[in-house]
């Protein structure tokens, strides 16, 4: 067991994922704090709960804390390196959820509505789940607090 939570600590990637987890952390946070506590002109769990149900995603208040949960926490922990991987596919998963749900039928364009944003968010956090945290991150602190 403690070799399985190793490998899913561990990482070979260097200082460069330190400069993909610090903007994506802050981007999921802040995504994240719109949905949970309606901060930066978000609509907290309520106004957003309300958008999920008007597009199916039932329970809508439900739906929008797993989403700003996923969002906040997951940012956080990408943004300290701390359980990257599990933490990557969370929010890749959520961000494949609203590019399907929400974005995929108004074409590729933000300006549109599109999906272009989601794709960089879902593109940036496959990498993190493939790479790990890399050099800087508490998964390397943690791996070695499991190691001894």
């Amino acid at each position: 067991m403690k070799q399985k939570i190793a490998q899913l600590l561990s990482s070979n990637a260097g200082f460069s994922t330190l400069a993909l987890r610090i903007p994506i952390g802050i981007i999921f946070m802040a995504h994240g704090a719109q949905k949970l506590f309606a901060w930066f002109g978000g609509y907290g769990l309520e106004g957003t709960g309300q958008f999920f149900e008007s597009i199916g995603l039932a329970p809508g208040i439900a739906m929008a804390f797993l989403a700003g949960s996923a969002e906040f926490f997951g940012g956080l922990f990408i943004l300290f390196g701390l359980l990257t991987r599990p933490s990557a596919f969370v929010l890749a998963f959520t961000m494949l959820i609203a590019i399907v749900s929400v974005h995929l039928s108004n074409g590729l364009f933000m300006s549109n509505g599109g999906y272009e944003f989601g794709l960089a968010l879902f593109a940036a956090s496959i990498s993190l789940m493939l790479s790990g945290s890399g050099k800087v991150a508490l998964d390397i602190w943690l791996n070695k607090q499991i190691i001894k």
